[in-house]
Formats: structure tokens, C-alpha cells, sequence
């Protein structure tokens, strides 16, 4: 039995992990699309056409329900295939909505109408394609009211990550935030709106300041991934556990293996 976890590369591997530790007993497919990652420089039509063939190879390996594990595919995809390309019977869901229930403090699926929240100002650190969507804000504006966004692009670091350059990512953080706070002096919380960034949590909160509160996704997702599957045992489909990659197989594995720092394999698509 098996769900599937798609990311355009790495970052998703957060997920997994946190998915993983949270439910043992489910069998999980990550696929990663590394031979045309990072998705957060392209076009919103080039993200959904590329979000579609990835989540279709994971349908083909018998899993009805897919995460996207990429914000920038949840952010500029999710709600498009949503409206007219999933299949009767699959279900695909995105990161965004546990985060954004998590700084809310909303129970999962509290459909109340949107209320007032005790963060005011909040500052959304992206992938370029996240920001320009303007997701993170929509899917707020369903739960949250009075509350100011700023987003910051924070171009280089998914790249410098997926090439194991940790320096030169850290010092991009270093530099995204400066950028942030020039224009949101005081944020009173930080949201990680990529995957990729937990791996980065302690330069983004050393440059944000202790008093900042951080969001990420993984131990989120994992909470409310158990949630929706104990409210829908149907949707975890037939399946074996397995990690695919659109890109060389060998040069994934050795980059997972540093990104993770324990020893995982990838094979092809």
C-alpha cells in the first residue's frame, strides 16, 4: 500500500522522513523530478505541465493519493489540477494548507469563516514562482484576517542546496532576510515556504533573531497526512515503497545521501 510524495528534487525528502517516522506502516513512492529541477525559476504553465507527469507516473505505481511535497507545485499547479485533470477516484494534495492551519491555529479542516489571529506581520521566505502566485496569501485570506505578508524570492538557495554548497546557501539566507527585514523590520513569525529550507532552519533563524517563530512543513504534513488518512483509509492505494528519479540515478543518490546524511537510493522513473 502506498501514498506518493513528489518534489522537483530534494527538498521533499523533508517530508518523507517526517512522513515516514509518523506513519511506519505506510508505504510510501517519492519521486523526484531532479531532470528539470528547480521548478521555482519556470513558468506557472511549464510547473503544471510538468506536475501533471509527475504525479501521473505516480498514479501509474498504484498510489491514489499523491502530497506534493514542492511548494512551488502546490503554489502554482494544485488548484489548476484540481479543477479539471485529477482522475475520479485520486486525490492530490499540497503543503500549504497545514502550515497555514498551524499559524493559525486552526484545527485541519476548520472551515469556519476567517477571524482575527494573534501574528500580525509575517514574513514568507519562497521560491520566486511561490511568491509571484501569491498562494501563501490566498489560502491565508480563507482563515486569517488582519494579518500582513511580506514575501521575499529567495533565489540560489534551492540550487546551492541540490549542489551541496551549504556555504554559498547560507550566505543567500543571510542575504534573503537582510532583504525581508529592510522592508519588515519586526516579523513576529517566519514561514519556510519551500521543503528545501528546514535544512537551512538555523541560518534562517539566526539572521531572523531568536524571537522569531519559524514554521516548516515536514512534521506538519506528517501530522495532518495521518489525519486525512484516518478519516479516508481508502486512499491508500496498492503500491511499494520506492524512490524514483527523472534524472541520473546515481548522482541523485549521492546527493540524497549527503542531503539526508544516511544512505538512500534512487532509481529511474
Amino acid at each position: 500500500m502506498a501514498v506518493g510524495i513528489f518534489d522537483s528534487g530534494l527538498g521533499g525528502l523533508t517530508v518523507l522522513e517526517a512522513v515516514q517516522k509518523r506513519l511506519p506502516d505506510v508505504e510510501f513512492v517519492y519521486l523526484a523530478d531532479s531532470a528539470n529541477a528547480p521548478y521555482g525559476v519556470r513558468t506557472a504553465d511549464d510547473i503544471y505541465d510538468l506536475t501533471c507527469k509527475a504525479v501521473q507516473r505516480l498514479f501509474d505505481a498504484g498510489c491514489d493519493l499523491v502530497i506534493l511535497a514542492c511548494n512551488t507545485a502546490s503554489a502554482a499547479a494544485l488548484r489548476r489540477m484540481q479543477e479539471g485533470w485529477i482522475p475520479e477516484g485520486k486525490r492530490v494534495l499540497g503543503v500549504f494548507v497545514p502550515l497555514i492551519e498551524a499559524l493559525t491555529e486552526r484545527q485541519w479542516g476548520d472551515n469556519s469563516p476567517p477571524r482575527e489571529v494573534e501574528v500580525k506581520h509575517v514574513a514568507l521566505f519562497a521560491t520566486p514562482a511561490t511568491v509571484a502566485s501569491r498562494a501563501f496569501q490566498r489560502e491565508l485570506a480563507f482563515r486569517a484576517i488582519g494579518v500582513d505578508v511580506e514575501a521575499q524570492a529567495c533565489g540560489g538557495v534551492v540550487d546551492a542546496i541540490e549542489d551541496g554548497d551549504m556555504i554559498l546557501a547560507e550566505a543567500l539566507v543571510r542575504s534573503h532576510v537582510d532583504a525581508l527585514m529592510r522592508k519588515m523590520p519586526q516579523p513576529q513569525a517566519g514561514i519556510l515556504g519551500c521543503t528545501h529550507y528546514p535544512l537551512m532552519k538555523d541560518a534562517f533563524q539566526a539572521a531572523l533573531g531568536a524571537d522569531v517563530k519559524l514554521f516548516s512543513q515536514a512534521d506538519l504534513v506528517g501530522e495532518s497526512l495521518a489525519d486525512y488518512l484516518g478519516r479516508h483509509p481508502d486512499k491508500i492505494g496498492a503500491g511499494e515503497s520506492a524512490n524514483l528519479t527523472t534524472g541520473d540515478p546515481k548522482r541523485v543518490s549521492d546527493r540524497a545521501t549527503q542531503f539526508l546524511r544516511r544512505q538512500i537510493s534512487f532509481d529511474a522513473a
